[in-house]
This record gives structure tokens, sequence and C-alpha cells, in this order.
């Protein structure tokens, strides 16, 4: 071999210096999604917020005089795998929304007026047109709530998640006035109870309901979610969450809510029994509300006993607010001013801190 020959190899043969676009990390692209999102975040701000996105933090100015001794109340939440169904039906346009409901509906239990918020979002690899549309529902969501998008982050996870996978977390700062916190020790007996509709599964259960539904019956996503629908079985599972927030500061601005809860992961039995003082038991009467076809949809698919069905889904019941007997027919008006459909569903009696379902 001649000498020169073997040099011009071992220069050829040498690897090329590593790079975060090689291990699969695009940073253009991420830039170009923080450009996408720019104004549908802007939309969201406004004259609280200071400066835009960008910064190394989010800036919000508590307004003055608002609260004679304000508390910050926070709260952090996810989508869970309704995420998956997202991506398997390709659509992200209200992913968003739901992210802001788990949110502002935890804080608004406590009484608390959500003000600003953060998002987080992971994908397996940095989509920004895909990456627009779920922050733009985020957007979508806060100004339906009535708080600002003041920051976030994207985030790429090659090797970590599939490419087109992404989770999406959020987190909530709202503030409400020391001496009308909401909660358990406002409850007693003779309490009324009522529960505000929910026309789907809002964000938890999915990983039961994908189960049974695409796993175990191998149903499509396009078909119809029962017979004589026109609507799809993804139309029913990625139905956006409704976000109570509103109607329910509304509602607090007219009578003297007691306690809220939010019927999320756990069912009716695990979070109203949050709102309840050791002393009370909360009686719910199933026949007050009509539960969508779609949890029957998911029961009959797997077989699932009512018991299970109880401890997973919120079967229809999005939030149940504890009211002063005098003020319940009060409180289902107002809230269906808000263009919120409710209802009595049920009492708070002498017990231990449990919940009946009769």
């Amino acid at each position: 071999m001649a000498p020169g020959f073997s040099r011009l190899f071992t220069r050829v043969a040498e690897p090329l210096g590593a790079t975060y676009a090689g291990a699969g990390v695009d940073v253009g692209a991420g830039e170009e999604a923080v450009e996408r999102i720019r104004a549908v975040v802007a939309s969201t701000a406004g004259p609280e917020v200071i400066g835009g996105i960008g910064g190394f933090g989010g800036l919000f100015a508590l307004p003055g005089g608002r609260w004679r001794e304000p508390v910050l109340v926070s709260s952090t939440d996810g989508v869970g795998t309704k995420a998956a169904l997202a991506t398997a039906a390709g659509r992200y346009d209200t992913i968003g929304v739901d992210l802001v409901a788990m949110c502002v509906d935890d804080v608004v239990c406590q009484g608390a007026e959500p003000l600003f918020m953060l998002d987080y979002l992971a994908m397996g690899h940095l989509d920004p047109e895909v990456a627009e549309v779920i922050v733009a529902g985020v957007a979508a969501g806060c100004r339906q709530a009535g708080c600002a998008l003041i920051g976030g982050e994207m985030a790429e996870h090659p090797g970590a998640m599939a490419p087109g996978a992404f989770d999406l977390a959020g987190f909530v700062v709202g503030a409400a006035e020391r001496d009308q916190i909401l909660g358990p020790e406002r409850v007693s007996a003779g309490d009324v109870l009522v529960g505000l509709a929910s026309s789907g599964l809002r964000c938890n259960g999915y990983s039961l309901a994908r189960q049974v539904l695409l796993e175990r019956s191998g149903r499509r996503l396009e078909e119809p979610a029962w017979p004589g629908t026109s609507r799809t079985l993804a139309d029913e599972l990625l139905e956006p969450s409704v976000i109570y927030a509103p109607a329910l500061l509304g509602l607090g601005r007219t009578i003297a809510v007691r306690a809220v809860a939010h019927i999320t992961g756990g069912g009716i039995p695990a979070n109203l029994s949050r709102a309840l003082p050791h002393y009370c038991d909360a009686v719910v009467d199933r026949s007050t509300w009509v539960r969508p076809e779609i949890f029957g949809v998911i029961q009959r698919a797997g077989g699932i006993t009512d018991a299970e069905m109880e401890a997973v889904f919120n079967l229809g019941m999005g939030m149940i607010v504890v009211v002063p007997p005098s003020e319940a027919e009060t409180a289902v008006a107002t809230l269906a001013g808000h263009g919120q459909p409710a209802a009595v569903v049920g009492q708070v009696e002498v017990g231990s801190g449990q919940v009946h379902l009769v």
C-alpha cells in the first residue's frame, strides 16, 4: 500500500463530530414552532401580562386592589392517554382545551379565579405544524377560562418517545380571597348537591376505554360510536372537556357556595369525598341525570361492573357543587344562565365522609 493512500484512508474513515441534530433534536423546528405559536399565545394576554414569550420566565402583575387578602392557588395536570387517541385520529385541535379544563377546574374548587397558565408539550419528533395546533387549543381554552398563557416548554424526546407521540401537561395559578376559600369545613348536613353535566369522558379513564374498545374489540375510530348515530367513535372519545370555571365563579358571586368537587380520576366517589368533612356523607341519586351513551358502549365492550365504572369514569357528571338547601334552585338557574346544564343530584347527611350512589 502506498504511504500516501494510507493517510488518506485514515482521514476519510474518521467519524464526524456528533451533533444535536444527529441525536434526533431539531433546534430549527423548535424555533419555527415558537414563532408559529407567538400570536395565539399573545391572544390570551390581558394588561396583567408583562412582555411576551421568549424570556426565561413569564411575568404577571397581580392586580392591585382586586383582593383584600389574596391567596394563590395552584394546580398541575395533564391529558393522560387521551393524547394517544388524538394522535391515532390525527386530531390535535381540542386536546389543549382539555388540558386547560383539567387545571382551571381544579383551582376553582377552592374558589380561585384562574390567572395564568404554563404548558409543557413533549413530542417524539417536534412537528411545528402539530405543535402549533396543540398550543392553539391551549390558548383557546385559556380564553374560555379567562386566564393568560404566559409561557411553556416544547421538548423533543427522540428515542424516549415514538416520532408521532406527544404528551401535554400544564400548570395554573389562581387567586382567592382568604376568607372565601371553599372546602369541606363549610359543608354541613342538609346541604344540597348540584351536579353539572359532562358530555364525555373529559380526560379520565382512557387507558381502560382504549383497551376495551380498540384493543379487545378491535373497533376503528372512524366507525359509528354506536348503531344509528352519525358521530364516530373518535368524535365521542375526543369530545372536548367543558371548562366550568367561569360558570362556577359566576355562581360564587350569586350564592354562598360551600364546596366544589371536580369529577376526574376516581369518579364521583373518590372526588366528592374530598369535599366532605369527616362527619358528613354525600348521597347521590343516579336517577337525577342522564348518563351519556358512550359510557354504556365502554361498559358493554369490556363487561365492566357498575362499581368499576363508578370508580373510573365521571358518568356524565363533571362537577358537583355543595350549596345551602335554600339556594339550590337559584344555583341551578344561575348555572343554566352561564350555559351549564345542572340539576340537584343529592344531599349531604350526617355520616363519616363517605359517598353513596343510590
